[in-house]
């Protein structure tokens, strides 16, 4: 699927605080923790929990979201398809962003093990 500029602008739009109790939620369905995604985001950004929570309360959108984060430096190691689109072959760099945490908290949603999804170098 090809990420269109409408889909971009979107995923600019949204706010991190509509997103993440769908994150959580999902999480706890299938038996993993709020620590655990917690865990997973500041892998990906560098956010601790506290500026988590801080985020959700000032309703941040995920351009602002983004914007403030220190990327990790294995985040492009994050690989495959989430919601219809490849990951690698998104150019648009905070829609490509967005998606690496969609993979994150698919892959933990799945059971896959914690050291595998904070990727190292190969």
């Amino acid at each position: 699927m090809k990420v269109t500029p409408e889909h971009n602008a979107r995923v600019a739009k949204l706010t991190f605080a509509s997103v993440y109790p769908h994150y959580l939620s999902r999480l706890e369905k299938n038996g993993r923790t709020k620590e655990e995604l917690h865990q997973v985001i500041e892998w990906l950004t560098g956010y601790d929990e506290a500026k988590i929570q801080k985020l959700i309360d000032e309703k941040v959108t995920f351009e602002e979201f983004y914007a403030g984060a220190t990327l990790n430096p294995n985040a492009h190691l994050i690989k495959g398809v989430v919601c219809g689109y490849r990951i690698e072959e998104i150019d648009n760099t905070l829609t490509r962003n967005a998606r690496y945490l969609d993979k994150l908290v698919d892959e933990l949603a799945r059971g896959r093990k914690m050291d595998k999804i904070l990727r190292k170098d190969p």
